[in-house]
């Protein structure tokens, strides 16, 4: 006979484990207890003064360890007062017109109907028998955003789970659709062919870091993925990528794709899509469009014209958790032509078998990397439903209106501050500058600086790297932020800046 495991003191205090399934036997506590966490999200905000309380990994670990997890607590109202001290107090909350650091925006409250929505009835939309109306849903979200973009109707797409994946995916197509095509090879049954190693990928100096994570996972390797230069406003730069694409062909190495991105990380940059669509197509190259972060523009009613010839990449990512205002995780894989998603595809017996497909069934799991799959749609659906596209556009284009009148403003009127671009999007890299200070010395500075805002829970603003120097950066992404509290936030960063480098300053001869 087996014995438990169990400790007796645990199986006493255990209530009955089915009164917690969700079901129509749960629904008054199920609604009591929505009520009850609700009004404790409702009440840390209503307290909320800043965007970070400056906690310390240390500071939380040490009260994390001290959480048995094999003990359970009373009741909810215990378990909610012990996630206030493990977790609210010190989350970092995006909402805060003071968080202006990475692209983590702030959500539409459609949306979070939507989670609440779709949590509680836990479709999984890989196969029509999990889903029925949410596979309908997500497909016309699909269609409609291809639309958008400009492509005809055999365009085609899914939702994933971020950028990340989304470039993976257009990857993986691409290094497909060239071996069928150019070497008469299938990677999806033979593996990677001969000579595998020599297969290219063009991105630009500042492109996004999943290019090269997905070269990898692709067994490409880092050295795949070529770095093409950039012009001054940091875009890549048609006669660089012509020049690399010739140098690969002297070295007998095979170029196959370029990655164009839409909205740079750091500098919102647009690589020129008129310029690259037609190089790529003189050299039968694959044309993907990384527009994980500028894709917002679809919906813009100011700016929609950054996206200029969208329409002739093969294949775009976009995030709807950054510039649609949507919730983690919410984002697409949109492709030219559908017949391309047969490089990801599986059939399964059980899940999603052949004669699926032939009787017109739409099994989602088709098209994608994942099996199971949350509804992460309905977010966006209910937003566009309830709000309307325009309202959603409208709050993309107030954060980049924002992010010019910061840069014109800091122009004019900041002598001790270095902007290294014109904003594309909106962000804007810059760092406090002193004359008299080394590289390095600037480098420490600012590090002081972001780190001294952060801990003090002041402002939260982000750090990057150009050209091996450090720089700080903002991001703004909150349509409620004003630029009298960025002035308030630059302000700080020159008060800080100028107490680290005060020894520098030359001595001021004293008055008469």
């Amino acid at each position: 006979m087996l014995m438990s495991t169990t400790p007796a003191s645990v199986a006493a205090a255990t209530p009955n484990a089915e009164q917690f399934l969700f079901s129509d036997q749960a629904l008054l506590p199920y609604q009591a207890a929505m009520s009850e966490a609700i009004q404790r999200v409702c009440r840390q905000l209503s307290q909320q003064t800043k965007p970070t309380s400056g906690v310390t990994p240390a500071q939380l670990q040490q009260q994390l360890q001290q959480v048995d997890l094999t003990q359970p607590l009373a009741d909810l109202s215990q378990v909610l007062d012990e996630l206030q001290t493990t977790y609210l107090n010190d989350a970092v909350y995006f909402h805060h017109p003071h968080y202006m650091a990475h692209l983590n925006c702030p959500i539409v409250y459609p949306a979070l109907v939507a989670e609440v929505i779709s949590g509680a009835i836990n479709t999984s939309v890989d196969t029509w028998d999990q889903s029925a109306g949410a596979t309908l849903i997500e497909q016309h979200l699909i269609d409609w955003f291809c639309q958008h973009i400009g492509w005809a109707q055999q365009a085609d797409g899914i939702f994933t789970s971020g950028g990340t994946q989304s470039n993976l995916m257009g990857l993986l197509l691409a290094r497909d659709h060239f071996c069928e095509q150019q070497l008469d090879h299938c990677v999806k049954t033979q593996g990677l062919p001969a000579g595998a190693g020599r297969l290219r990928i063009f991105a630009s100096e500042v492109s996004h870091f999943s290019v090269k994570k997905s070269a990898a996972l692709l067994g490409l390797g880092h050295n795949a993925v070529v770095p093409v230069a950039c012009d001054q406003d940091y875009r890549m730069c048609p006669l660089a990528l012509r020049e690399a694409l010739h140098q690969c062909q002297r070295q007998d190495l095979i170029p196959m794709a370029v990655v164009a991105t839409q909205g740079t990380t750091d500098f919102g940059s647009f690589d020129p899509l008129p310029q690259l669509a037609p190089i790529c197509r003189e050299w039968n190259l694959w044309l993907h469009a990384d527009a994980a972060y500028g894709g917002g523009l679809l919906l813009s009613n100011q700016y929609r014209q950054r996206l200029a010839a969208i329409e002739l990449a093969d294949s775009v990512s976009i995030d709807f958790h950054k510039s649609f205002f949507q919730p983690v995780s919410c984002s697409a894989f949109l492709l030219r032509n559908r017949q391309w998603l047969k490089y990801a595809g599986y059939h399964a017996d059980y899940l999603n078998p052949r004669i699926d497909a032939a009787a017109g069934i739409p099994n989602l799991v088709d098209k994608s990397l994942q099996t199971t799959r949350r509804f992460d749609a309905l977010k966006l659906w209910l937003s566009l439903r309830w709000m309307g596209p325009n309202a959603i556009g409208e709050l993309f284009d107030k954060a980049i209106t924002l992010t010019q009148q910061v840069y014109d403003w800091m122009s004019a009127e900041c002598d001790d501050i270095e902007l290294l671009h014109q904003p594309g999007l909106s962000t804007l890299v810059f760092r406090f500058y002193h004359a008299e200070a080394s590289d390095a010395q600037l480098d420490e500075c600012n590090r002081q600086i972001r780190r001294r805002l952060f801990d003090e829970g002041r402002f939260a603003l982000a750090a990057t790297k150009v050209n091996g120097r450090g720089y700080l950066k903002f991001t703004f992404l909150n349509a409620t932020t004003q630029l009298d509290q960025v002035q308030q936030a630059i302000a700080a960063v020159q008060q800080i800046g100028r107490q680290t480098l005060q020894p520098l300053d030359k001595p001021q001869e004293a008055c008469a």
